[in-house]
Order: C-alpha cells, then structure tokens, then sequence
C-alpha cells in the first residue's frame, strides 16, 4: 500500500504542464454581410476567415432569419462553411428574425452562454464560450459589441468587467467597443484586461477611409500569453470595418501544477 502511494505521488511531481500553444484570433464586424458594393455575401466573411486561417473568431453585427439579409441564419451558414464550432448571442428580435453577435471555435465548446448587458439605443449582450483545448488547457472567449453613446457604453462595460471578475481561466474578450483609445471605456477596459498596441497602422474603421481605431482583442492574464503578432488587415469590400487578427501563444501555468 505504502509503495502503491508512492507511485501515485511520484507520478503527481512528475506530471508536465500543458504545452505552449499558438491560436489565432480574429475580431470582425462583418455588418451582416452587407458588404461596401451593397451586396449581401455571407459567404465572403466565411473566405476571409479560412483565408487567415482563424481558430478563434469574435463576430459582430449578425442576422438570424431576418428579412433584410434574406432570412438566412449567418452563424449556421459561416459554420458550414469554415468548419468551426459557432455559437449566436441575440440582442433583439428584428425584421421576423434575430440581431446580435456570435464567436467561432476550431476547438470544443464546453459551455456558452449569451449575457444581457444594460441596453444603449438598443439592447446589447456579451456571448461566450468555454473552451477545451487540444493541449488540455480551458479558455473563456467573449464577444462583445457595445453601444452608442459614451455612457451607455461605459455602462456596459463595467457590467462587463463585474461579469467576468471572478473568471479564473485564461480569458480573450474582443470586439466592436466603439470607443477609442484614451477614452473612458477603453481604460475602464484596460484595466481588467490586456491590449496590445496595433502600432502605426491600427485604424479599424472604416474599411475604406480607415481614420478610428474601435475593434480590439483583448487577454488576461500576462503570466499566460504571449502576443506574437498582431494585424489589423485590409479589406475594403466585406464589411465597413476592418477585421483584427491577433496571433497569441498560450502558455504553460507558471511553475506547473
């Protein structure tokens, strides 16, 4: 029995932490399809997506069976086409359908769930997901799209930041904030989580006359990632804004576990 004990504690000290592991993450509001030609191609996002290559992916500005983009539920369709795991987070009933958000994952869905936000001009939430990872580790994805105006959004991200203060898995929170750097919802943000500096070419909107900088992805905590790169990217066709990828490295739990 004494020996039988042993084994097990000697196979306790000896048990590796979770690998290094790289994921790509993408930020997009994608204006339900309606691309810069006034032309409604879902399809289009779904290329840019396997074009990059995303594993994780933060959506915004999504129809579900409404009648302007042609009752088509867009996360359904950007799942077949991609071959991620999708999840939808509705703000509001609109045109016979619904409105709101979604995220994508290469990886497993634990548990999702869509969280009402205090409501701007129009209701807003926050969806997101529980992952598994390949290398065993678990990561909390959020999508977010906040607005109008200053105080709405403010509002709504610090009902954001009491949503996920106890979280205590690695967490990348992204999306529309419609705030810009400086502003006080973006440092209400940056308080609660990491943003990374998208350096001289940064502008997100719009995708034509790139002038503001209000997409984001954001990551807590330090001790768990490391940014290898990150790119806002041109696009002037798919949506009005452009999409934000962020190539990140998960990293093992300091000392091991």
């Amino acid at each position: 029995m004494v020996g039988l004990l042993a084994l097990f504690a000697c196979t306790a000290c000896t048990a590796s932490p979770a690998e290094p592991m790289e994921l790509r993450v993408l930020s997009y509001n994608i204006k339900r399809g309606l691309g810069n030609d006034n032309q409604t191609d879902i399809s289009r996002a779904a290329a840019l997506i396997r074009r990059v290559s995303a594993d994780l992916v933060l959506l915004q500005e999504i129809d579900k069976g409404v009648r302007r983009s042609g009752r088509v539920d867009q996360m359904r369709v950007l799942a077949e086409l991609t071959g991620l795991n999708a999840r939808f987070g509705a703000f509001m009933p609109y045109q016979g359908g619904d409105y709101g958000i979604g995220l994508m994952s290469r990886y497993p869905i634990l548990k999702s769930d869509n969280h009402v936000l205090p409501e701007g001009a129009e209701p807003r939430t926050a969806v997101d997901a529980r992952l598994r990872l390949p290398n065993g580790d678990e990561l909390l994805l959020c999508s977010v799209h906040l607005y109008r105006t200053e105080e709405q959004r403010l509002a709504q991200a610090r009902a954001l930041v009491e949503l996920y203060r106890g979280t205590r898995i690695p967490m990348i929170v992204g999306g529309d904030f419609n705030s810009r750097p400086g502003s006080s919802v973006m440092d209400l943000v940056e308080r609660h989580w990491i943003n990374t500096d998208k350096g001289e070419d940064r502008f997100t909107m719009s995708a034509t006359n790139p002038r503001s900088e209000i997409d984001y992805i954001l990551y807590r905590p330090a001790s768990r990632f490391e940014v290898i790169s990150i790119d806002v990217l041109d696009e002037p066709v798919v949506s009005d804004h452009r999409p934000v990828l962020m190539v990140l490295r998960l990293l093992p739990v300091e000392g091991g576990q």
